[in-house]
């Protein structure tokens, strides 16, 4: 039950990619669609992570967590340097691409980690979380392939690498029902905020950034804002 509470966002991801294959991608589009996307996230971290994990006995522990995942986002980042610079011009051209899958697929298993320990209340509060980030992974998956797409990577591997986004959510709710349920909240709301810490470390310095190097339409943080104002609807009237 669990699995397919998890399921449903990660098709939500995947239709995202899928629109973004249909539709030819301007680089205004892609740059909306990434403001968007980068507001989503913000939100997830300011709504939903970091009041979750502090509200434990102890703060400052989640709070360390959350600049762990901070100094965690650096070194994956040096990481994704090193791998361009060993696969040269082509692996340079992708490289920001790739640095925006690895924070929407540590989105989805944030995503899946709440699914999965939301269940372990109830069935029902399981259902509302994953109901919650359905229409909030439709943009993620749609700027994620997009930026594949502008960067000249082949269709059969963008289609991989959409279906690829079910692999974390599922093992984050995994992970979030069998493992957390049986240990504290502070052990709990840490990885919370050591996700959330990695999360926003990518929204700033890959997703915009991203953004910013398209043509930047003057409303961009009007999109920006519509994203986190999207999340803060589906906290308030969804989970409230």
């Amino acid at each position: 039950m669990v699995l397919l509470l998890a399921a449903m966002p990660a098709l939500g991801n995947f239709s995202g990619g899928l629109l973004a294959e249909w539709i030819n991608v301007s680089d205004k589009t892609l740059n909306l669609a990434l403001h968007f996307a980068a507001g989503i996230i913000l939100a997830v971290v300011g709504l939903e992570l970091m009041p979750t994990a502090l509200e434990v006995e102890q703060p400052w522990i989640p709070i360390a967590a959350f600049m762990g995942g901070g100094f965690t986002f650096l070194l994956l980042e040096k990481a994704v340097h090193f791998i361009k610079d060993r696969f040269g011009g082509e692996g340079k051209a992708t490289g920001s691409a790739w640095g925006i899958y690895l924070g929407v697929a540590i989105d989805l298993f944030s995503d899946g980690i709440m699914i999965g320990t939301g269940s372990t209340v109830s069935v029902s509060l399981g259902l509302l979380l994953a109901l919650g980030q359905v229409p909030a992974d439709i943009p993620e998956g749609f700027a994620t392939i997009a930026t594949f797409k502008s960067k000249g990577v082949p269709k059969k591997m963008r289609y991989l690498l959409a279906a690829g986004f079910t692999i974390p959510i599922l093992l984050g709710a995994t992970i979030g029902f069998w493992t957390m349920r049986n240990s504290g909240d502070l052990i709990k709301f840490s990885l919370l905020a050591f996700t959330a810490g990695i999360l926003l470390s990518v929204a700033i310095e890959e997703i915009l950034t991203e953004a910013h190097g398209k043509p930047d339409p003057v409303y961009a943080s009007v999109l920006l804002t519509a994203g986190f104002s999207l999340f803060a609807l589906l906290t308030v009237y969804l989970e409230g």
